[in-house]
């Protein structure tokens, strides 16, 4: 059993490592892209299901409250908190709407959407890229394996080296911190 733990966040670590030689300039750029965006009065949308949607619902708490520093609050949606849009958009549209029809509602030229996928092939996050893209929003993808489909919709996509959906949502996460730190540093300078 104890192998068992040390094995898996030793393989957590090097999924992670190795992810972040491959992607850093990419998460560097995509920072300052969304810190730019909020200053300008744009927003975030972040989107997925299960884990991916606990996920996209996490940081956007994160930007909407704060992260590390008291700052004025940050625009960002969550499009799978909302339990009456999402039973109103399965029901009368079916659940591959879902996302289309909220980035549809919520997005507008300058804002960015996240599609978060482990596989990168779910459809309601597929049709919800295509609508960002649609819409003119800045579209980025976290995802993994191969990417899916997902990774070739997007301007910036983000595939974890990894096939195990743990590891993938356990990088997702970690990225998403590293982003709202950085963006805390541009929007606020540096911390001291």
């Amino acid at each position: 059993m104890k192998d068992f733990v040390l094995n898996a966040f030793a393989e957590s670590t090097a999924v992670k490592q190795q992810f972040a030689r491959e992607q850093a300039e990419r998460i560097v750029q995509v920072a300052k892209l969304m810190a730019d965006a909020f200053r300008e009065g744009h927003k975030v949308l972040l989107f997925g299901n299960g884990g991916s949607a606990t996920d996209a619902a996490h940081l956007a708490a994160e930007f909407v409250g704060r992260y590390k520093r008291d700052r004025a609050p940050l625009p960002a949606i969550a499009l799978a908190t909302d339990i009456a849009a999402i039973t109103c958009i399965a029901n009368d549209y079916g659940y591959d709407e879902l996302f289309a029809r909220q980035v549809r509602a919520h997005g507008q030229k300058g804002d960015i959407a996240i599609a978060i996928s482990t596989s990168g092939n779910s459809p309601n996050v597929l049709k919800g890229a295509e609508a960002a893209k649609g819409c003119g929003l800045t579209t980025i993808a976290w995802t993994g394996g191969t990417g899916g489909k997902l990774a070739g919709l997007v301007e910036f996509p983000f595939v974890v080296p990894s096939t195990v959906t743990a590891r993938i949502q356990e990088c997702h996460i970690t990225m998403g911190h590293v982003l709202c730190e950085l963006i805390e540093d541009h929007l606020l300078g540096k911390a001291s």
